[in-house]
């Protein structure tokens, strides 16, 4: 092929970026730089939205308190939850864009699948209920209700609901708790509870909440309905980590 003057001059400028193409490309896609879009790497586990499924063993995150949802951010940050994909993911985040993300999936208002079918029998259901309802001050176990809401759905800012939660989650967290696995702030109230349930009530427990309808509306109760059973570290101590 011989090259003409003509052609060697255009050749030049196109190398220059100072002429346009014989074919125009199509412009680049570009992403809006949103934290929506950034949020999107926790659809992985945790579903579109945060909505997750009512099987499996992630939880739902859209709709939490946002108290709560940024502290277990600092949980698993701090290792206090054990989770190895989620301390890396978070171990460089400052405690302002952890905030930023709890508020993100608190302020998702989404609705709730129905649940899956019961996966225990109604005695062990029954039993559930009663310790959801009622505890068992035999075992010095308070009712959930007692700080999860009269309706179950949490209680602002920082007390998360159990309904929505898939049984298998609900069980490997109190599991957690019982081995250590899972902390929480001093003092740890849900790890003495856990450790004074029988491995019984943990099935019976979960099973009932799995098996529940979400109330419509599903927000968090604005206010306890009374003093807790219990103290609890429902506030994170002094941080020393700069935002």
């Amino acid at each position: 092929m011989i090259w003409s003057a003509a052609m060697i001059r255009v050749l030049v400028l196109l190398v220059l970026g100072l002429a346009t193409p014989l074919v125009s490309a199509n412009p680049p896609h570009r992403v809006p730089d949103t934290l929506a879009q950034r949020l999107q790497a926790c659809t992985v586990c945790h579903g579109a939205q945060g909505r997750a499924t009512p099987g499996g063993y992630f939880p739902r995150i859209a709709g939490k308190p946002a108290d709560y949802l940024y502290h277990q951010l600092l949980h698993f940050r701090d290792g206090r939850r054990n989770n190895a994909g989620m301390s890396y993911l978070l171990d460089h985040m400052s405690d302002t864009y952890l905030r930023d993300i709890a508020a993100h999936y608190a302020n998702l208002d989404l609705p709730y699948p129905p649940p899956l079918p019961p996966a225990a029998s109604p005695a062990v259901l029954a039993r559930g209920e009663q310790l959801v309802r009622q505890g068992d001050p035999v075992r010095g176990l308070p009712a959930c209700n007692d700080c999860h809401g009269v309706r179950m759905t949490g209680v602002a800012p920082a007390v998360p609901g159990l309904l929505g939660l898939p049984r298998d989650y609900l069980i490997g967290q109190l599991g957690a708790w019982q081995t250590g696995l899972r902390k929480a702030f001093d003092p740890d109230c849900m790890a003495r509870i856990a450790r004074q349930m029988a491995p019984e009530d943990v099935s019976a427990v979960a099973s009932w909440l799995a098996a529940q309808p979400v109330p419509v509306p599903a927000h968090p109760q604005a206010a306890p309905s009374g003093p807790m059973p219990m103290d609890c570290g429902l506030t994170p101590p002094a941080r020393s980590r700069q935002p």
